[in-house]
């Protein structure tokens, strides 16, 4: 699974950069003299929290700005400015009544209360910005979330009447809303990078990708997995063979524990040594 904002054919960061800039250059012709600056994910602001004073919604117990026409399928993005502007009024209501069903849904239990997050339990965290091996009470729970996670937008009510984006490069394209992640295991650093660079699946790189495909793959045993799974155990980077020294302990076929005790002779780095005897332990039991 991959979230609906990387289904398209480019990231969102470039496309949203690109309508900036066209703002901005109607903001100078407004004040020639005056500097301006647009950002996207890409300095210290609370955009969500300026977004509910700007008017344009209010946050959703998930902490999520929902938008009443748009729901909270959406992108936000900043302009800075040295002069002022007429302010538009804040949005003052909350519509979310008494629904819990984003904080019910999530399937790490990240919310630890209504609007607070804890972000590092959080799937979509896990899957992008977490650089780490993702904790093992987690794993399970990320299910075949490869790229972000949805589920506490798609139990929410205000998403369902929201429109569908007409632009054309949120259409969905053919490998990114789903595909093989065993093909993954076969692709070098060059070859992701040719694959994936002008697309959010860039930002994890191919070792967070690879990290979360073995996970995905381990929560779906298959005797399939396995030739996939014996190309990560033996990757370069060490975040991928130990996710798949993992997802090989998972699997009861013989030729799973093969590979982790084959790898155990020879593997030198300690993260992955202690999940490959992890590995064979739970394997064993």
């Amino acid at each position: 699974k991959i979230a609906r904002y990387a289904w398209g054919q480019a990231d969102y960061h470039d496309l949203v950069h690109r309508k900036l800039k066209v703002l901005k250059k109607f903001c100078l012709e407004l004040n020639p003299d005056g500097k301006v600056r647009g950002v996207v994910d890409t300095a210290p602001l609370l955009e969500r929290e300026f977004a509910e004073l700007a008017g344009l919604g209010w946050r959703a117990r998930n902490s999520l700005l929902i938008n009443r026409k748009q729901g909270s399928f959406l992108n936000l993005a900043a302009m800075l400015f040295d002069f002022e502007l007429e302010s538009d009024a804040p949005y003052l209501k909350n519509h979310c009544g008494n629904c819990t069903a984003c904080l019910d849904a999530c399937p790490t239990d990240a919310f630890e209360g209504p609007y607070v997050l804890n972000a590092t339990k959080c799937i979509s965290y896990l899957t992008i910005e977490h650089r780490s091996p993702v904790p093992k009470s987690l794993r399970t729970k990320m299910d075949n979330w490869v790229l972000g996670c949805d589920v506490c937008q798609d139990v929410c009510p205000w998403n369902q009447r929201s429109p569908r984006s007409s632009d054309p490069v949120f259409s969905p394209v053919e490998g990114h809303n789903s595909f093989d992640l065993r093909e993954l295991f076969d692709l070098d650093d060059d070859q992701y990078r040719a694959r994936f660079r002008k697309t959010p699946l860039w930002r994890p790189k191919r070792r967070g990708i690879l990290r979360n495909a073995a996970i995905a793959l381990g929560n779906y045993p298959d005797q399939e997995n396995l030739g996939a799974l014996a190309k990560g155990i033996e990757d370069t980077e060490p975040l991928v063979r130990g996710a798949s020294a993992w997802a090989l302990g998972r699997h009861p076929e013989l030729e799973a524990i093969n590979l982790l005790q084959q790898r155990k002779e020879i593997e030198q780095d300690r993260t992955v040594q202690e999940e490959i005897l992890d590995a064979i332990n739970s394997w064993n039991q």
